[in-house]
């Protein structure tokens, strides 16, 4: 199970590094390269004057073709690997430094943690800016409550895809897994929403992304109840109201959470202007304050640290 080991590799050097600015500045980051790959097709391939069955067609084809080319990196790299170092613990460490820019452990801590830091001093202003650049609502109607909210949620649904299903794909198939998993992701973050632009073109990416994340999601959300500082609430939540999400995945380590930190979560939020009317998980009781953001981050950090030792048994066990 040396995929499992390198994965280990990979969230330790995310969690002691992050990913540079510095280095960001020069050569900007993996999921912006495939963004810029995505964001090509779809002004190419997406035409307005086609009709929707041939804009799905296209959606489908762009989508395949950017789930082929990642997964064909990844197998050229991983094979080059296993030819030029035939010494499994280098083939390990190397790939899991390669894996490294694909799990956003740190990256998703620092940017909730600096959601909460502002808000505990009182200063409104500054969390509604650090909120927006986690969540797509609109922050100027956010109260401290729906900073709260914004920010767990966030936290909650980021974990299952930023961390927890990369490294599950990544523990299966080693690169291949790890870099066909994150251009699903970002195509599904890039076209797979309902807008008029993307209800066609999007459509094969929204699927293809429901389907990878179906076990990370619950294996996220398992992970938050066998932490969580209220694990029978956490069970209990997840397990009553995981399906009431308007997705079929981010409901389970959302609802979790909630039960985790005894608040409610989801519920009606602007989006553009509009008001959306999402149920509540875990309705009937308080909303989020600012301490419950540091809460669900402390049981973020153990859930985190509890995978990386379940990869690692598989590992080296």
């Amino acid at each position: 199970m040396g995929f499992a080991g390198a994965m280990v590799v990979a969230m330790a050097v995310d969690a002691l590094l992050g990913w540079p600015s510095w280095l960001f500045a020069r050569i900007g980051h993996p999921v912006t390269w495939l963004g810029r790959a995505i964001g090509a097709i779809d002004a190419a391939w997406n035409r307005e004057s086609d009709p929707p069955a041939l804009r799905r067609a296209a959606g489908i084809a762009g989508a395949v073709l950017v789930i082929a080319l990642s997964v064909a990196i990844g197998w050229v790299i991983q094979n080059l690997l296993q030819a030029l170092f035939p010494w499994g613990w280098v083939q390990i460490v190397l790939a899991g430094v390669l894996a490294w820019p694909l799990v956003a452990l740190r990256s998703l801590h620092d940017h909730v943690a600096a959601v909460a830091t502002p808000l505990l001093a009182g200063d409104i202003t500054a969390a509604r800016e650090a909120v927006a650049r986690i969540v797509g609502r609109d922050p100027a109607a956010l109260d401290e409550a729906g900073i709260a909210r914004a920010a767990i949620e966030s936290l909650a649904e980021n974990a299952s895809d930023g961390i927890v299903a990369p490294v599950f794909w990544g523990a299966l198939f080693g690169l291949p897994g790890i870099l066909g998993y994150k251009a699903i992701n970002t195509l599904d973050s890039m076209i797979g929403h309902r807008s008029a632009r993307h209800e066609a073109f999007g459509w094969a990416a929204a699927r293809i992304d429901d389907v990878a994340n179906f076990i990370p999601a619950r294996l996220t959300g398992f992970l938050f109840v066998l932490l969580a500082p209220r694990r029978a609430e956490a069970l209990s939540c997840m397990t009553r109201d995981a399906r009431r999400h308007r997705s079929p995945n981010a409901g389970w380590p959302e609802a979790a959470m909630a039960g985790a930190l005894g608040v409610r979560l989801s519920g009606p939020r602007i989006y553009h202007g509009s008001v959306t009317n999402e149920p509540w998980l875990n309705g009937g009781v308080r909303d989020p304050l600012a301490a419950d953001i540091g809460e669900g981050l402390a049981v973020y950090r153990r859930a985190m640290l509890l995978l990386a030792g379940l990869l690692a048994i598989l590992a080296f066990a």
